[in-house]
């Protein structure tokens, strides 16, 4: 089973992020942050690169999957899973991981929501969580904020029952106390893979880190990889298991 997990930056690359979802058609299950729909609006005159209806876009693009919506802010911008229709998927739904200090923002400093989605494979259970963790324009240590919204993913890790795979953007240094959090009992795979970037050229800003994938050890890795692809600021992470 082949997942990518992918900040798309609102597709605003164009053909080229289109092209890339096509080139890995072969792809079970699409992981994506940054995903709007029915977003112009609101966000057309403040982010006019973006694809205002990514979601309907993808939908259309890619009608061998089953799509999942949860969005974060004005029921518009959030995460999306999209499941190739033979994974069977059980249940699925989201937990607030933070609630913004203004809801009417538009920064990053919103409410952040953890996607997750239980499935069988071959007869073996997993839930997959999908994550696009604050950001607060200040750089990607750790602050009391992203210490609690760790902590709320570590609760829900905790009580989740399957072979567990948590992926996404979430805005965090390696080194961080936040990042130590979610990993206890965990693969990550960042670290082991010795991964020193997760952002393409496109990103100018410092910090090369921002996406991770966990997994627990259960679980037998035929491959990660970080992908070449110049579609996002982010790089796409590819996991074989």
């Amino acid at each position: 089973m082949k997942l990518i997990c992918l900040n798309t930056w609102g597709a605003r690359t164009g053909e080229p992020f289109f092209e890339f979802i096509k080139k890995h058609e072969d792809t079970d299950i699409f992981c994506f942050q940054e995903i709007y729909e029915n977003a112009a609006e609101r966000m057309a005159e403040r982010y006019p690169q973006v694809r205002h209806n990514l979601l309907s876009e993808l939908k259309a693009l890619m009608p061998e999957y089953d799509n999942y919506f949860r969005p974060a802010l004005y029921g518009m911008y959030g995460q999306a899973l999209f499941i190739k229709k033979d994974i069977r998927v059980l249940e699925e739904g989201e937990i607030s991981i933070h609630v913004g200090n203004d809801q009417l923002s538009l920064s990053g400093h919103h409410d952040r929501n953890l996607q997750w989605a239980t499935f069988d494979k071959d007869g073996k259970k997993f839930i997959l969580m999908n994550v696009h963790g604050l950001w607060n324009g200040k750089g990607k240590t750790d602050t009391p904020e992203r210490i609690a919204q760790s902590r709320r993913i570590r609760e829900f890790m905790d009580k989740a029952k399957g072979s567990k795979i948590v992926c996404g953007d979430l805005n965090l240094e390696p080194d961080t106390e936040s990042v130590r959090i979610v990993e206890e009992g965990m693969r990550n795979l960042i670290k082991e893979y010795r991964v020193t970037s997760t952002r393409t050229s496109l990103y100018d800003k410092a910090g090369r880190f921002a996406d991770y994938v966990f997994t627990t050890p259960d679980i037998e890795i035929r491959d990660f990889k970080v992908l070449p692809d110049e579609v996002s600021d982010h790089a796409a992470l590819l996991l074989e298991i």
